[in-house]
């Protein structure tokens, strides 16, 4: 990659566009299994058994509930940050670090496709 590259090419958009409608896809699939499973959908739960099992029971759902309400929660953060990165590519501005301006690798895109900084700018937060 020559260091006076601005932005990725039609092409390459279109191939980072293709890899994050695979993820979207499945982000979406993912997120309609965990919102299932916080309602309770197909609940093989403890409603037939007996009260003192249910009482123990009861709260190990609560937890469980809870863990995939944060799961939940991430899911649809996952899911904006990558419609995010559908509108950059519409804009011609996808894959440019927003700290240096330069081109964000490749292959860091090619593992997490949503990124907004390149490891140089995301090494140097910390």
């Amino acid at each position: 990659m020559s260091e006076d590259k601005r932005r990725y090419n039609d092409d390459e958009l279109n191939e980072f566009k293709e890899l994050i409608d695979k993820k979207l896809d499945e982000a979406h699939k993912d997120f309609v299994l965990l919102k299932g499973s916080m309602s309770g959908i197909d609940d093989h739960g403890t409603n037939d058994t007996s009260p003192t099992f249910k009482l123990m029971e009861d709260g190990s759902d609560v937890l469980s509930r809870e863990e995939t309400a944060q799961l939940a929660v991430r899911q649809q953060k996952f899911i904006k940050h990558l419609e995010d990165a559908l509108i950059r590519i519409r804009n011609k501005t996808y894959g440019i670090c927003r700290v240096t301006d330069k081109l964000i690798s490749k292959e860091r895109l090619r593992i997490v496709p949503h990124a907004t900084l390149s490891m140089e700018a995301k090494l140097n937060q910390k």
